[in-house]
């Protein structure tokens, strides 16, 4: 028996059910840039990048440094009572690299999904309003706040309910798809017609708090917007006195080739998130905003005793530094065009594949089984991942059939060969029938 082996059958001894979403039997000793290596010695290239949270890749020497180099100092006090350097500079840093010309606070807290609930409260004491939207298929996050304001998955949401009161959910303009799972993409016209349709009839506009959105919706399927659509959705925002939040938490800090997801687009938000990647993988993430809206409560009102922890704070601020020293942005510019040049052809080539889409090295690769109705094939995407970890490739599928290709940003132009040569000669597999014996049943989300 391996050694990876015995650590998974301890692990199911001790770690609960709710905790882990079965993918792979990956017991992980160490890694290096886009690399993992198990413990039983056997490595893999990394494109799941621990869900976004590695965009400057495993065990970086600036970042492990400055860990370090803190921890020699003190480990943490509490920033709800005291000061201390590296939560100002960091704070600087956010409020320097964030969208929006404005003068501009940040709060930080340990996760994504808490800095998504302080939006919730920041937009609703802000506004003196108690309704927030978003939009289906949208992960916020776990804590009630979060979860409340997502809308992708029943077993995040059956069996502890009811969700928080006060939070609504409209389509999300797919670019690929359309309403309710139509063929067809729609307009930006129509794909504001329901929350149009929410003012007129049971959701009074002036009584809305704030609109939460991602501009590519990532767990949902990397799905991304119709033109013009977000621009149409900030002028009504404007109109009624509605707040535009972004979560950047998985989109952000180099993700799409930018420091925010939000330059793709030609809006201004008046509040964003980032998370995951901030601190290199440590816990860590971070409000930013208008500075009337941040400042707009009073203490003790959105404070957690470890948060801006200073170790995290030094690792944000090295990896910041790491993305701009080493061109962090262009390279995932640069690599995601790489990548494309094989992936756009995949969408004539294959079958199954009925589209590719994102930005940067954020992309989602559409797994069907029929282009025309473009319905999902959630077994073909699990049987792909499966043959592919086989072959020292980590990838998962998401919203049941989208290959989720986010590999750290420092990954090598060979590694990015290799990877695509596995995921050609495993889609290829699959269309030769040779992927049968694979069994999914309960993978996946």
């Amino acid at each position: 028996m391996s050694k990876s082996t015995d650590i998974i059958n301890e692990d199911s001894k001790y770690f609960a059910n709710p905790g882990r979403i079965n993918y792979f039997p990956l017991a992980i000793s160490h890694g290096y840039g886009a690399t993992l290596v198990d413990v039983d010695g056997k490595e893999y290239i990394d494109l799941l990048s621990s869900a976004s949270s590695q965009n400057v890749g495993h065990a970086p020497e600036p970042v492990t440094e400055a860990i370090k180099n803190q921890v020699d100092q003190f480990i943490h006090y509490t920033p709800a009572y005291m000061y201390q350097e590296p939560l100002v500079k960091l704070g600087k840093k956010l409020c320097e690299i964030s969208p929006g010309d404005y003068e501009k606070r940040v709060l930080f807290g340990l996760s994504g999904s808490d800095a998504n609930d302080g939006v919730v409260k920041l937009a609703r004491a802000y506004t003196g309003r108690p309704y927030i939207i978003s939009f289906v298929n949208a992960y916020h996050g776990s804590t009630y706040g979060a979860l409340s304001m997502s809308a992708i998955s029943l077993n995040m949401r059956k069996k502890y309910g009811p969700m928080l009161p006060g939070f609504y959910h409209i389509p999300f303009p797919d670019n690929y798809r359309g309403l309710y799972g139509a063929p067809t993409s729609n307009t930006v016209d129509e794909y504001l017609a329901p929350l149009k349709e929410m003012f007129e009839k049971y959701v009074p506009a002036e009584e809305v708090a704030c609109i939460m959105i991602e501009t590519i919706q990532g767990d949902g399927g990397l799905l991304e917007p119709v033109e013009g659509y977000f621009e149409a959705l900030q002028s009504l925002c404007k109109e009624h006195g509605i707040l535009l939040a972004v979560d950047d938490i998985q989109q952000g800090l180099g993700r799409t080739g930018t420091w925010s997801s939000v330059t793709h687009y030609n809006i201004e938000p008046d509040i964003i998130t980032f998370g995951k990647s901030l601190a290199g993988g440590l816990p860590m993430s971070a409000i930013i905003g208008r500075a009337e809206i941040m400042d707009y409560l009073e203490a003790p009102a959105h404070l957690f005793t470890t948060s801006a922890n200073p170790v995290s704070c030094e690792a944000a601020l090295a990896t910041l530094s790491m993305i701009e020293d080493q061109n962090l942005l262009q390279a995932s510019a640069d690599k995601g065009d790489y990548v494309r040049q094989r992936m756009d052809n995949w969408t004539e080539k294959y079958d199954i594949v009925g589209d590719v889409r994102g930005k940067g090295l954020s992309i989602g690769i559409d797994i069907v089984s029929d282009k025309q109705s473009k319905s999902r094939n959630n077994d073909a995407a699990l049987k792909i991942c499966n043959r592919c970890f086989e072959e020292g490739i980590v990838i998962i599928a998401v919203a049941g059939n989208v290959l989720r290709f986010q590999p750290p940003l420092v990954i090598s132009y060979e590694q990015l060969d290799y990877a695509l040569d596995v995921l050609e000669r495993t889609i290829e597999a699959y269309m030769n029938d040779e992927l049968n014996d694979y069994d999914t049943a309960g993978q996946g989300w």
